[in-house]
C-alpha cells in the first residue's frame, strides 16, 4: 500500500475522525484488473473472461461507498474504471458502460463527469494493459485539475494494482492501494 498524495485529516479529541461527509475526498478508483484477480487463487486462470465478469460485477457495489482508504483516512468512491487486458477483454457484466474501443484508445476520452454515475467504467486494453491505466489516470488528473469548479468535483484518483513496475510508472498525483484493499470492499 502506497500513497503518492496526503490529504489533510479532521481528527476529533480522541483522535478518530470526525470528518464531516462535504469534507470526506471522493475519488475516482482505477482497477488493473488482471492484477486484481490474480491476487486470489479462485480458479480465475480456467476462465478469465468469467472471473473478469464477476469482478466487474462486484465493483459495481462500491460505487459511492464511504470507506477507509489505503492510509486509513476516510474517502468517498465515486467512479469506478476497471481495464481489462488479454483473454479477460470481452468480459461484461449488468451495470458496466464501454468507455473505449477495440484498439485501446478511449473513444470518447474518459470524462471527468460520467455518463452513468451508478456504472463501472471499462476500458478494454488491445495490447499493453498497464500502458492504458498509465494514459486513464494521466487523463482523469488532469481533467480535475482543469476542471476543479465542476459539479460533479472528483479530489482524487487512486490505482489498484500490486504490479510494481506500473507503480513507478504513474503520476506523482496517483494514489496506490494493493488489490488486497479493494478485495476487502468486495468481500473477495
Amino acid at each position: 500500500m502506497e500513497r503518492r498524495r496526503s490529504r489533510p485529516t479532521e481528527h476529533g479529541a480522541d483522535g478518530a475522525d470526525s470528518a464531516d461527509p462535504a469534507l470526506i475526498p471522493d475519488v475516482i478508483v482505477i482497477v488493473d484488473v488482471a492484477n486484481v484477480m490474480g491476487s486470489r487463487p479462485d480458479g480465475w486462470w480456467r476462465d478469465r473472461k468469467a472471473a473478469a465478469t464477476r469482478l466487474l460485477t462486484a465493483f459495481g457495489q462500491v460505487i459511492g461507498m464511504e470507506t477507509p482508504g489505503p492510509d486509513g483516512g476516510g474517502l468517498r468512491i465515486a467512479r469506478v474504471v476497471a481495464v481489462l487486458e488479454g483473454a479477460a477483454r470481452g468480459a461484461a457484466a449488468r451495470g458496466v458502460v464501454q468507455v473505449s474501443d477495440a484498439s485501446g484508445f478511449m473513444t470518447p476520452p474518459v470524462r471527468a463527469d460520467p455518463i452513468d454515475r451508478s456504472s463501472v467504467e471499462l476500458v478494454e486494453a488491445e495490447r499493453d494493459g498497464d500502458a492504458a491505466i498509465v494514459a486513464v489516470t494521466e487523463q482523469l488528473i488532469s481533467s480535475l485539475a482543469l476542471s476543479p469548479e465542476t459539479t460533479d468535483r472528483v479530489d482524487a484518483v487512486l490505482v489498484v494494482t500490486a504490479d510494481r513496475g506500473l507503480r513507478r510508472r504513474l503520476p506523482p498525483a496517483a494514489i496506490v492501494a494493493g488489490p488486497e484493499w479493494l478485495n476487502r470492499l468486495i468481500d473477495r
